[in-house]
Parts: structure tokens; sequence; C-alpha cells
């Protein structure tokens, strides 16, 4: 992608409520499922986007949140967010590469990561992220999965520029390998892809009407076309992981 591109890819997602699948609902489940925190639980949102989880996490558990995000917009968000739901003073933006966080190893108690580990690859952001865990930390992630072994040929080729992209056995092999206990997964329901693609339907109709880009528009809506036609085929699962 050229940087004009992402400049206009960006634009089409700028104001949405979260860059990914995923509710409240859906964090809610998660954090239970993720079991007992420390009182005041040292959090890591990685590719936090505008803050959907960030600061609901910071409300929900008491504890500190750190979003990081390299588009600095997202970090405004976050900041605009988190102030409208008095947690300005626990919810902090590091603009970042997940790639190489400038983070202690052990300084994490629960590293969450929407729609956000593909950028690195399943494998690798859990080697990465493994050694910032402290002694009883939790990794929550989500990621892109095939749900059959025969996609349409008009999801696979969608999804081809995503050569990481597993099924759950195959993910959770993966996990054990990269010495993790998988504690659950959880397939995403379709209103949590509902809660991302409406919002973003919308704000493609208003640039549509003010005449931006027919072409990058049409791309956008492309996503939401393969998803709804092959729903079947794919979705997002979220994994609950330990280390081991």
């Amino acid at each position: 992608m050229t940087d004009d591109q992402f400049a206009q890819f960006m634009h089409v997602h700028s104001g949405l409520p979260r860059e990914a699948p995923g509710s409240e609902e859906t964090l809610d489940l998660l954090l239970r499922l993720a079991g007992s925190l420390p009182a005041d639980p040292r959090i890591v949102d990685v590719g936090c986007g505008p803050g959907a989880a960030a600061v609901p996490l910071a409300v929900k558990t008491g504890g500190t949140v750190i979003g990081v995000d390299l588009h600095e917009p997202f970090l405004a968000d976050l900041a605009s967010r988190a102030d409208a739901a008095g947690v300005a003073d626990r919810v902090t933006g590091l603009a970042a590469s997940m790639e190489s966080l400038p983070l202690e190893p052990g300084s994490v108690d629960l590293l969450w990561a929407e729609g956000s580990i593909y950028i690195m690859g399943f494998d690798a952001g859990l080697a990465a992220w493994r050694e910032l865990l402290s002694d009883d930390g939790v990794i929550v992630l989500t990621e892109c999965e095939w749900l059959t072994d025969t996609p349409s040929d008009e999801a696979r080729e969608f999804w081809a520029a995503y050569e990481g992209m597993r099924s759950t056995p195959a993910n959770v092999a993966a996990a054990w390998d990269a010495g993790y206990r998988v504690i659950a997964t959880y397939v995403l329901p379709d209103s949590d892809w509902d809660a991302y693609y409406v919002p973003l339907a919308a704000r493609i109709d208003k640039l549509r009407a003010e005449g931006f880009d027919p072409d990058v528009l049409d791309a956008a809506s492309a996503e939401i076309g393969v998803r709804a036609r092959n729903a079947s085929d794919f979705a997002y699962t979220a994994y609950v992981l330990k280390p081991r």
C-alpha cells in the first residue's frame, strides 16, 4: 500500500467507533474468561484504534491502560473517549510499533489485541509479546480464521493477501507450540461484525455523497459485501491465552 493509498484508507476509517469486529458484550465475556486480575491491573491494548476496547477496559477493571497505535488521530480519539468516560488519568496513548513495544519484560498483566495481531502474524505476535507478561499475565486477542476447509473462491481471493490465515485447530496448536495454554476460544457473533461494518457503511455513503474517490469507496464496500456473502466461511475468533 502506497502512502497515498494508506492516507485514503485512513480517511475512510476516520471517526469510526471501532476498527475491528467486537462489542462491549464480547469484551465482558472475554474479561470473565481471562479470570482474576490484580487489583490495579496493568493493561496494554495493542492496535487500540480509537479506543473501543481500551476505555471500557479501564472502566471495568480499575486498571491502567496503555493504548498502542501508530496512527496519531486514533490516539487523539482514544484520549477524547477516555476523558468522556472519566478515566483520562488511567488511559495513555502510545505511538509505537507492535513489533517492538517499548515496555519492560513482566510489566503487563493483560495484553489485549482486537483484530491486530495479523499485522505481525499470529506466531510472531505470540512470540514477541510473551516476555511482556507478568507471572500470571494473560493475552486476549481476536484473529480472523477459516471456518471451513472449502471456502468460496471469492472469500479465498479476498483473504489471499493474508497468507497466515488459518483455522481454529491450527491456531490452537500454534499457540501451544509458542508456549501458551489456551484457556478459551470464542467465535465472535455476527452482531460484532455489524458493530464494525454498519458505521463503516454509513461513512462510505457520506463520503460518496461528498464526491470522495469512488474507487477507494468501492474497495471498502467490497469488503463488507464479501463478508455478507461468505459469513459461513470465515469469522473472528477470540483467544484467551496464558503462558504454560
